[in-house]
């Protein structure tokens, strides 16, 4: 899905003020080339995180992963089998923690009916602080209630507001025609030539 692949980009966008070149990140959307580089990076220890959609990370074989993070919960609980089997291999120790919402919860119990197994909850440290920010996929979309197709001004953004100054034009009926204008004080249109004309003959 492309909101998984932007989130993947998002996350790296915000770790990369911490952690910098340790970060790759594989997606879809990225080159063959760029994914093929990124996991030989990780492979080889140059890069110890690893930011990776579903899609791409159920083809990794990779032996050194100590941790698999979820940043989100999995709609199919075969999915979080298949995360959560990239570490601990062989004979390697191996850790995994999932972030869930409310919102996620039923997903988390399907995942724990699937494994039979109750995943145990850490209370989240008090010295992390919880962003009240959302993302753009978050966020309410406020539509005309007879034109679902239009989103309403206010939650267009900037860029809209500015385009619609920019695209703030008087109609002076073109440049003939102000230049008419100037000359005749009147705007001289097809009619009245027509009607001059006429009264010429």
């Amino acid at each position: 899905m492309q909101v998984i692949k932007k989130s993947a980009d998002r996350l790296q966008e915000y770790m990369l003020e911490r952690y910098g070149d340790e970060i790759a990140v594989i997606h879809s959307n990225k080159t063959q080339n760029y994914r093929l580089r990124s996991i030989e990076l990780f492979d080889t220890g140059e890069r110890r995180i690893l930011i990776a959609t579903d899609v791409m990370a159920r083809g990794l074989d990779l032996d050194k992963i100590s941790h698999v993070i979820n940043i989100d919960v999995p709609s199919f609980p075969e999915n979080y089998m298949h995360r959560i089997g990239r570490s601990g291999r062989a004979e390697e120790k191996g850790k995994t923690i999932l972030f869930y919402t409310e919102k996620e919860k039923e997903d988390k119990e399907a995942i724990e009916a699937l494994m039979d197994y109750k995943i145990p909850e850490i209370p989240f440290p008090e010295e992390v602080e919880i962003s009240t920010q959302k993302t753009p996929e978050e966020k309410p979309v406020v539509r005309e209630l007879f034109n679902p197709h239009k989103i309403i001004e206010e939650e267009r953004g900037a860029s809209f507001h500015e385009k619609s100054e920019k695209n703030q034009k008087v109609n002076m009926g073109g440049s003939y025609r102000r230049e008419i204008a100037k000359k005749y004080k009147k705007p001289k249109t097809r009619g009245d030539k027509i009607a001059n004309r006429r009264r010429k003959k």
